[in-house]
Formats: C-alpha cells, structure tokens, sequence
C-alpha cells in the first residue's frame, strides 16, 4: 500500500497536469511556396486541425502557401476546423483535376517505376525548352492560369476580410520594379493577389494590381516573418518547410545544380530574418535590451528533409492525385512527430536551434 500511495499522484497534482495537457496554444503559422510540393503544407495543415489544443492566430504564406493559407482561412469562417479541412482537400482535388488535362503529367512507365519528378517526361523536357527560348508573353499570349479556375471555384474572397475572418492573412509577393516585397492582408487578398504571391516569371506574366506588375513572393519572402511580428500577438511561429535547407551531395547534373540554385534563392530571405530574430533573441537573453521593448519570438518548424530532398524541381508542376497524396501524407507524418515531441513546449521556448539551423 505504500508503494502503491508513492505511486499515486496527489488530488493537485492530478489536476495540474491535467490542465497542462489540456492548455490551449494559439501560434501563428508560416508557409513556404513550392508548386505541387505546397500538398505536403496541406497534410501538415490537416494534422494540426485535428489538434484542439491548437489556435492558428495570423498565417504568412507565399505561392502555394498562399493557397493554402486562403483556403483554410476560408473553410474556417464557413465550418470551423472541420470546413476547413474538406475546404483544403477539395482545393487539391480541384488541381489535381485540372493538371489532368496538361501535358505536364507523369508518364505510365514512370508512374510504375515510382518516379515521381518528371525529369524523363518528353513533355516536361518540351516545356522546360520553351521556357527558356520564349518568355510567357510570348508562349501564353492569352495569359491563361487554370489555378485562377481553382481558386474562384474554392474560395470566397469576400468572406476573408478582416470583419469576417478570424484567421489574420499575410501573403507576400514581389515588385518587379522596385525589387521590394508586396504583403497583401485580409483586406487586399484577392485572386490576382494569389496568383501574384505564385507567379513564376519564367512560366506566367506578371501579375499587375493596382498598376503595379508582381512575380512570386517567394524571392523576397518565402514566407515573410515580420507580418507576424508585428501583426500578431502570439510569439509562437511554426515554419512549414518545403524547400530543403541542406543538401549534403554535391549537384553535378545541369538539372541538380538548377534544382539547388532554386532552393537557395527560396530560402535566402527566410534565412535572412531568422539570423535577425537569432541577433534580437541574443541581446533580449543577455540582457542588452528591455525585453518589453522588443518581441522575443519562439520559432518552430515542421519539415521531412528526407523526402523533400528527393524530389526535384521537375516535380513541383506535377499535380498527380497520387503524388500530391504522397505528400499529404508525409505532411500529416511529418506534424504528426512534432506535436508527439514539442507540444507542450509552445509558448514557453524555441524548439529548434536558430542559430544551428539558419546560421
């Protein structure tokens, strides 16, 4: 009886660990761009929906991390948590659907070998060719974007706003003239702003708001991190990475040594702002500033360098259903380990090493 009263927690100490488990945690989350690759954003986005612990406060996103992030914010104003998820599968499916009617598809024979990057497709070799002897105005004189079908036919703009949607929006474009980041907030988000965050410049033209001419936010911010410094409250960010950070081969191949080029320059400005937060983090923990003068800011981040470094940049324009479930699945995995490991952490310290990981 002894052992088993040693054994026995106290009445408190029951009681506080039950309100430890159960305690909410409102985070804001930040989502990388990276085509058909974003599906492994929407497996992570599914698995933390499921968490009732968790509160998604404000969203930085760019390209495909604009989608997402749109769409869940949509589907969370129509339904809650649960509209949101089948708003974010439906979103999917919808891509999968219209990719099926491009020539940019996986061949049979790479379908049955398990290939999923698109690097032996005649017609991904055809495209990639004309991209680089034509520009968009030329091959796409009409300036035809099926994700603008997809888009309208998920998301009402409207119901996004700031005095209808709960969920803050930050989705970052670039300014071809100036060169500076364009961050679109609830009340600007629109179809031309998505389709702004994810313009590639080689594939689509330019996305003109407002008179001025935007490509893809992820070359000045993939995704930006200072909306959520300064917009939000929470000081928790979750970083949902796409874009692999390291690479431990070196690239030979033409097609290696562009697929790393892309990752680096998608990476270079998030990189930027975490050695910022790092320096900011440093002098708040070492007493040099005021830490009411300034936000020390918990950052976390969800990712699988593993299988992302496996596909190339071939990939991210395949929409296969399959494919795109792959990644769903390995986002759902991926977030899945990381609630297990760093739940309980949120709110209360960092659970990645800035200094290791972006230094």
């Amino acid at each position: 009886m002894l052992t088993a009263a040693l054994k026995r927690p106290q009445a408190g100490e029951r009681t506080s660990r039950r309100v430890a488990s159960e305690t909410t945690h409102t985070v804001n989350l930040a989502l990388q761009g990276g085509g058909a690759h974003g599906a492994f954003t929407w497996g992570v986005l599914d698995r933390l929906l499921d968490e009732e612990r968790i509160e998604i406060e404000g969203i930085s996103a760019t390209s495909a991390g604009a989608m997402n992030a749109c769409v869940l914010a949509y589907g969370m104003t129509l339904g809650g948590r649960e509209g949101a998820k089948t708003a974010l599968a439906n979103f999917w499916r919808r891509i999968s659907h219209a990719a099926a009617f491009s020539p940019l598809q996986p061949t049979p024979l790479e379908k049955l070998m398990g290939l999923r990057n698109l690097e032996f497709s005649p017609n991904f070799l055809a495209f990639d060719l004309l991209t680089r002897l034509l520009s968009p105005y030329q091959f796409n004189p009409l300036n035809l974007n099926p994700l603008r079908r997809v888009l309208l036919q998920t998301v009402d703009f409207e119901s996004l706003r700031h005095s209808r949607c709960k969920v803050k929006l930050f989705l970052s474009a670039t300014n071809v003239r100036t060169g500076k980041i364009k961050v679109f907030d609830n009340d600007e988000v629109s179809p031309d702003a998505v389709l702004a965050s994810g313009c590639l410049p080689f594939i689509f033209q330019a996305v003109e708001i407002d008179g001025e001419a935007y490509w893809d936010g992820g070359y000045m911010g993939n995704p930006a991190i200072f909306p959520l410094i300064y917009g939000c409250d929470s000081r928790d960010v979750i970083v949902v990475h796409v874009n692999p950070i390291t690479r431990e081969e070196l690239p030979k191949s033409a097609a290696e040594i562009l697929n790393r080029i892309n990752e680096i320059s998608f990476n270079s400005s998030l990189m930027r702002e975490m050695r910022a937060i790092s320096f900011v983090t440093k002098l708040i923990d070492e007493g040099e500033v005021e830490s009411t003068s300034l936000k020390r800011m918990l950052v976390h981040g969800i990712a699988n360098e593993k299988a992302m470094s496996e596909l190339s940049v071939a990939s991210k324009l395949n929409a296969d259903w399959e494919f795109l479930t792959y990644l769903k699945d390995a986002g759902r995995a991926a977030a899945e380990d990381w609630l297990s490991a760093h739940l309980e952490r949120l709110g209360k310290e960092s659970t990645i090493d800035l200094h290791t990981a972006y230094l």
